[in-house]
This record gives structure tokens, C-alpha cells and sequence, in this order.
């Protein structure tokens, strides 16, 4: 049985409809706009849920965006909802690659396109450090000793050292989680 807040959540063409704007207008990095969408306009999870379903989305194969559609749309209608929302999130930006794809090929070498795809790259970067510092803040102010260590560890291991994204994981995500219940 739903909880109350899960049951005056967003309808189905609700979930259609923002996934779709959260696509619509999140370039360069659809993650901070949609926790933006999600979080601080629609409400439809608090920062936390956010966080925890992105950590969740992060562990799955695809694309982050796409699985944290499914996990949403299902906590709010099950299947139905899983579909309205990845519906919504994929379908411009596949209308609109598709469309970009059949032009590029003959643009690709243009020195404007390649300024204006350099730009869009940095925009993009700088995207996801502000996301990433939204979500670390509270994460930091709640549980700064078990998680602050974790959050280096992982950028040196990622960020400085380069290593694959999944291996890191699967040692420090244990690690955490018993960190985070040994310290709790």
C-alpha cells in the first residue's frame, strides 16, 4: 500500500510530461536538471530520495537518467509509471540525435561546430560539479565521517587515478555501507 506521500505524487501524464521537459531542456547534463526538476520543483523527492536513487540508478548497466526514470515512475504507478517516465525522458532527445546525426556527418570538420561542441563539453562538466556539490552538502552535514573519506576516495580513485568507474565501486560501496552501519 502506497504511503501518503507516495499516493499524492505525480500522475501518470504528470510523469510523462516533466520527464519530457526534464529532457526538453537539460543540456549538456540531464542529472542536474533533473534533480532541480525533481527535488526543488516538483517536488516529486526530497534531496535524499534523490540521492539514494541515483546511487541506486549508478549500480545498474545504462544510462543513469534512463534508470532513475524506471525507479521513479514504478515507486509512483508500478509499470505504467515506468513507462510514462522513460517514454518522457527519452523520446525528444532520440527525435532530436537521430535529426543531428543525419546533419553532422557533413559539419563535423567545421571549426564553429568543433568551438561550439568544446563549449558545450565545459558547460556540461561544469553541470555536474555543481550537481555533485548540491548532493554532497547534505550528505556532509548528516554523516560527514562516514561519508567524507568515501567521497575523496573515490574521486582520487576516478577523478586522479583513472580507474574504471565499476571496480571502484565494488570494493568502496561495501566499504561505505559498513562504514556508514558500523558508525550509525
Amino acid at each position: 500500500m502506497p504511503s501518503a506521500r507516495e499516493a499524492a505524487g505525480p500522475s501518470l501524464s504528470e510523469l510523462f510530461l516533466g520527464c519530457a521537459r526534464i529532457s526538453a531542456f537539460a543540456f549538456g547534463g540531464v542529472l542536474p536538471w533533473a534533480r532541480y526538476v525533481m527535488v526543488e520543483r516538483y517536488r516529486w523527492l526530497t534531496p535524499d530520495e534523490f540521492t539514494d536513487t541515483l546511487a541506486l540508478a549508478q549500480l545498474l548497466p545504462g544510462p543513469n537518467i534512463v534508470n532513475m526514470s524506471v525507479a521513479i515512475g514504478a515507486r509512483f504507478h508500478g509499470i505504467a509509471g515506468a513507462l510514462a517516465a522513460v517514454l518522457g525522458i527519452i523520446g525528444l532527445p532520440v527525435a532530436v540525435v537521430l535529426v543531428l546525426a543525419a546533419f553532422y556527418s557533413g559539419f563535423a570538420d567545421v571549426p564553429v561546430v568543433q568551438g561550439a561542441l568544446a563549449g558545450m563539453a565545459a558547460a556540461a562538466a561544469g553541470l555536474i560539479l555543481g550537481m555533485a556539490g548540491k548532493m554532497a552538502a547534505p550528505i556532509l552535514q548528516r554523516r560527514f565521517w562516514p561519508a567524507a573519506p568515501f567521497i575523496a576516495l573515490t574521486f582520487v580513485a576516478v577523478a586522479l587515478l583513472r580507474l574504471p568507474l565499476w571496480p571502484v565501486l565494488v570494493v568502496l560501496a561495501p566499504l561505505s555501507i559498513a562504514a556508514h552501519w558500523r558508525l550509525r
